[in-house]
């Protein structure tokens, strides 16, 4: 007879039937790309964030069922189990959200600040408010020149625009934004779409990392597949296990959406991606006309890292296979010796039978032992004293008797 459930677990279940199909749910097919599953996840998040939607039940369920989808799809390995196999493939409990540090609450983005100096990995994404003020072209966007670095800071959550002009050699030869912040600060670095209607849609963003004594971000418009590395792909998976986070590392060098831009103006933005304080930085847009060896380097060293990729496939199949090998023979290891300790011990035991000597007196402790043998020693020593002080019997002065005294008076006497 099947245990009875509890409310919450029927609850559960029932949402887990009522699920939809997470291509549905974002309005994409199932061969779109990674871009417009982004574009669509972003589109749909704008439409029902709690921000605009607020006491409104209805837009906050359809923003989790969209961030749920949309954490499915954006993910390779959940997004071909899913293809696979429905719902039950994909670990609905692993899934990474990405918050909204804008919209969280003082204690909130305390802990969040916390789990993640505690190594727990957290995704945020880009303030709501601030794409917002973008799609609706209410930004303040600054000229950026061509190997011309800036220096700025940016507050918390909030973000500086740039236009870089670029022209038709420019585009041929290739287009490269970075961005570094000398004081290790956290920060994402964005590229828009320019929209018909003037506005700005975000199309591509990059989370810094740190490269020695910086945090550093870019994006490289080559002409050719350039590729990026996300570090939080099965991040919490690889935290859990060491062998994990060496098989899984490569799985986040992923090819950027967007290989080369046309001539014409386009638009970087610096986000400040830090929970309290804000962000030093210095934004840089070179041409890549003077960097051909860098760029013959990067596709040779790509390539190689792809190959790679793929021999370490190969190789944790391997590696899982010795493994559960070795562990078997360590397990097995510790039964034989165990068997062989108890073994021995019988044995010695039997030996120890073969004998018709009574068992031998329990020794007194050594307490005891000494204090008897200082208390016989004692007593030893007064003996001797005492046969010492005591004189021989030839050493004793001989005791005249009574018979032999008047013998000798009588003998005196006259006759």
């Amino acid at each position: 007879m099947p245990a009875n459930r509890s409310k919450s677990e029927k609850n559960d279940a029932a949402a887990k039937q009522l699920r939809r199909d997470p291509y549905e749910v974002l309005g994409v097919s199932r061969n779109s790309t990674d871009q417009e599953i982004k574009s669509a996840y972003r589109r749909m998040a704008l439409k029902y964030h709690p921000d605009k939607n607020a006491n409104d039940p209805v837009a906050a369920d359809m923003f989790k069922e969209v961030t749920f989808s949309y954490n499915i799809l954006s993910d390779p390995d959940k997004r071909r189990q899913y293809d696979t196999a429905g719902f039950e493939a994909v670990e609905a409990d692993g899934q990474e959200l990405e918050l909204d540090l804008a919209s969280l609450g003082a204690v909130n983005t305390m802990f969040a600040a916390l789990f993640r100096q505690l190594g727990v990995p957290i995704k945020t994404t880009v303030s709501t408010t601030v794409l917002e003020e973008a799609l609706n072209g209410n930004v303040n966007i600054r000229p950026l020149s061509l190997g011309q670095p800036v220096s700025r800071k940016v507050e918390k959550q909030s973000a500086h625009f740039y236009s870089v002009t670029i022209t038709e050699e420019h585009a041929q030869e290739g287009l490269v934004c970075r961005v570094q912040s000398s004081d290790k600060s956290k920060f994402k670095l964005l590229y828009f779409d320019q929209e018909e209607k003037g506005g700005l849609s975000l199309a591509l963003q990059e989370d810094s990392a740190k490269t020695g004594k910086v945090t550093s971000a870019g994006m490289y418009f080559l002409g050719f597949t350039v590729y990026r590395l996300d570090l939080t792909v099965n991040s919490v998976a690889a935290a859990k296990d060491p062998d994990t986070a060496f098989f899984k590392k490569l799985d986040g060098f992923q090819p950027c959406e967007i290989t080369e831009l046309k001539a014409g103006t386009h638009v970087f933005a610096v986000y400040g991606d830090n929970f309290f304080k804000s962000v030093s930085y210095t934004i840089e847009a070179l041409c890549a006309a003077s960097f051909t060896k860098e760029k013959e380097d990067l596709r040779d060293v790509e390539a190689q890292i792809l190959s790679k990729r793929v021999e370490l496939s190969k190789f944790e199949t391997e590696y899982r296979e010795v493994l559960a090998q070795f562990t078997e023979m360590t397990n097995r290891y510790a039964q034989e010796m165990q068997a062989i300790d108890e073994l021995l011990k019988q044995w010695n035991e039997i030996h120890a039978l073969y004998t018709t000597a009574p068992p031998p007196v329990k020794r007194s402790s050594s307490r005891n032992r000494n204090k008897g043998t200082s208390k016989e020693i004692k007593e030893g020593t007064e003996t001797r004293e005492t046969r010492e002080k005591k004189p021989s019997k030839r050493d004793r002065p001989k005791k005249k008797k009574w018979y032999n005294i008047r013998l000798k008076v009588e003998k005196r006497k006259p006759c």
